[in-house]
């Protein structure tokens, strides 16, 4: 176990030994640090979202929804995904079968989040006229809202003492205590940290150069696909289909199929700027208050 053990980098000079959560004065419910730094990762991308989302043609009260609509189903999302494939530790003999809602011991899968909350944006877009041209934009929003709270959401992997990788003598080695003995292994939460957190920085600075809608979200599963499927390779609790690591696979797939629609897209179809959202209500506006002569 490693849940109360000190966290150290050895190759940084720091060692530091945090609790795993905040317990409530007078009572012995604990709150998860984890779940406080998603919180904070959830503000931040909703309060870069509502900064944004004219640029993408969108409002403030549409990015409201796009988070009362998608937030739910990202988290259902990312539970079923979880248990699916661990199947026998949920309903196996001898278990309890409504364990399976209790999140608070864990397992939340980041790509059964994005399939729940991509899932739900398209119903909610496609059932109503009035938003289906919003649909392409709202995953562009969502791809750089899931940078941002994916780099600061892995932070609560650091505070579970969880996610991370096998046995190394890197630099950046993290050193825990587990089974009463030291270990040194590869800090998976951070390197995927840091490689969201530069993603977001890319795809700020590249969605103001776009050239359609929805190629944001194309960049997003290619960065991310991209960087999961080295990752993934690293992690000890990598969830397993047969000899296939999951998000290891569905990472790199996903990554290829990006890249090919972008290509398709930018070199064949070769989309012009004034068929984005925000350029044709731009236009719609100008119309309108152009006065008749």
């Amino acid at each position: 176990m490693t849940d109360t053990s000190p966290i150290s980098f050895p190759g940084l000079g720091i060692e530091v030994n945090p609790p795993s959560g905040i317990v409530i004065p007078g009572t012995s419910f604990e709150i998860k640090f984890y779940a406080l730094i998603i919180v904070v990762g959830i503000l931040l991308a909703v309060f870069y979202s509502v900064r944004r989302c004219r640029q993408f043609g969108l409002t403030s009260d549409d990015i409201f929804n796009l988070v009362l609509v998608g937030l739910p189903c990202a988290i259902i999302g990312a539970r079923l995904y979880y248990v699916i494939f661990e199947w026998d530790r949920f309903f196996g003999p001898g278990t309890n079968w409504y364990d399976f809602l209790n999140i608070r011991k864990g397992g939340l899968a980041i790509y059964g989040g994005v399939i729940g909350a991509a899932a739900s944006i398209v119903i909610f877009c496609l059932s109503s006229k009035k938003r289906r041209a919003k649909l392409l934009p709202y995953f562009d929003m969502t791809g750089l809202g899931l940078l941002i709270g994916q780099a600061v959401g892995r932070w609560g992997n650091f505070f579970n003492r969880e996610a991370h990788g096998g046995p190394t003598a890197s630099f950046l080695r993290m050193g825990l205590v587990e089974n009463g003995a030291q270990i040194f292994v590869h800090p998976t939460f951070l390197y995927e940290s840091v490689w969201n957190l530069a993603g977001f920085v890319l795809l700020h600075f590249l969605s103001k150069k776009r050239k359609f809608d929805g190629q944001v979200f194309l960049y997003y599963l290619a960065w991310y696909g991209l960087g999961r499927a080295w990752i993934e390779g690293l992690r000890t609790d990598s969830l397993w289909w047969g000899s296939f690591r999951v998000s290891q696979v569905l990472a790199a797939a996903s990554c290829l199929i990006a890249v090919g629609i972008l290509l398709y897209v930018l070199l064949v179809k070769r989309p012009t700027p004034d068929k984005l959202l925000v350029n044709r209500v731009s236009a719609q506006a100008d119309t309108l208050e152009t006065p008749e002569e």
